[in-house]
């Protein structure tokens, strides 16, 4: 049928040329009788193309940029909220309250079977202790490192003489004792700094005792790792002896290192990070845990009492 009317057309002139109703780009052409053929070809090739924008439209592509930035933004907010879900926070008492070592047996047997032997064996923990202001207490610490039980004791008495009493033992004090002095009574020099700079940062307003007790076990170490002689491991005593508190695990203890070897069968010490792993099972009563790992090798004869 295309052949026939194209053939039809140049035969008859004054017929007029089937075209479309749309005016095509170049208006001379149009008045051009003589070349109606030449028209219907041009035009029809158009007429294909213009068909065809409808499927054609290539700016769809970008769309998909614009959905990706719509699907990004909410996966923005979910890792900042998968801590918030996965870190519950676990309130206990101190150890000293009433009935809070019954809670830690009941669960330290019941997350982990190996240590019910050790509960049933070894005398029930007892975590009490003389309260004293947190300076008082970290004075003693400092005194105590490295001695032998009965040394430490007539060294810290004398200290306290020297200071006039326990009330009395306040970082003003502890200042005014220079080095010579502490000396005389058995203070090493080491040690006689290291009185001097955790008074220094009482006076200076790092560190007081009612913040220290207000802090969580995260800033305890974080503050206190300040004074020079107070490492982690000095913090740890502290938080369980003194504080009472009752989720500490003293990874870098070597009682408690040597427990958890010998109660799982371990070829070798833990690191830190396997201690962490290894006890989280413990958790919120990690302290009382470690009391019986320092029980485990104090029976073996392998540590002093703690």
């Amino acid at each position: 049928m295309g052949k026939r009317s194209a053939i039809h057309s140049e035969s008859n002139p004054k017929l007029p040329p089937e075209e479309p109703t749309s005016q095509p780009e170049n208006p001379s052409s149009s008045s051009k009788i003589p070349l109606p053929p030449q028209k219907i070809r041009k035009l029809s090739p158009k007429n294909k193309k213009s068909q065809q924008p409808e499927p054609e439209p290539e700016p769809q592509p970008q769309v998909p940029n614009s959905e990706d930035t719509s699907i990004t933004k909410p996966s923005d907010p979910t890792p900042s909220e998968a801590p918030n879900t996965l870190l519950p926070i676990i309130s206990v008492n101190p150890l000293t309250i009433e009935g809070e070592i019954d809670l830690a047996l009941n669960h330290l047997r019941s997350s982990d079977p190996l240590l019910t032997s050790l509960i049933d064996l070894h005398r029930r923990p007892s975590f009490e202790s003389e309260p004293s202001p947190p300076f008082l207490s970290l004075t003693k610490s400092i005194l105590y490192q490295q001695l032998a039980p009965n040394a430490a004791k007539a060294i810290y008495k004398r200290f306290v003489s020297l200071c006039g009493s326990e009330s009395e033992v306040v970082p003003d004090n502890v200042l005014a004792l220079d080095a010579a002095e502490l000396r005389k009574i058995g203070i090493s020099g080491r040690k006689a700094t290291y009185l001097h700079d955790l008074a220094n940062k009482y006076k200076d307003g790092v560190l007081s005792d009612s913040s220290i007790l207000e802090m969580n076990d995260e800033s305890l170490v974080t503050k206190l790792t300040l004074v020079k002689g107070i490492g982690v491991w000095s913090v740890h005593m502290y938080m369980i002896f003194s504080l009472h508190k009752p989720d500490v695990l003293p990874v870098g203890d070597l009682g408690v290192r040597k427990g958890v070897q010998r109660l799982y069968g371990l070829k070798e010490l833990p690191l830190p990070l396997q201690m962490e792993e290894i006890c989280e099972k413990w958790k919120p009563y990690r302290s009382v845990g470690s009391w019986y790992m320092w029980r485990l090798m104090e029976a073996k004869g392998d540590v002093d009492s703690a």
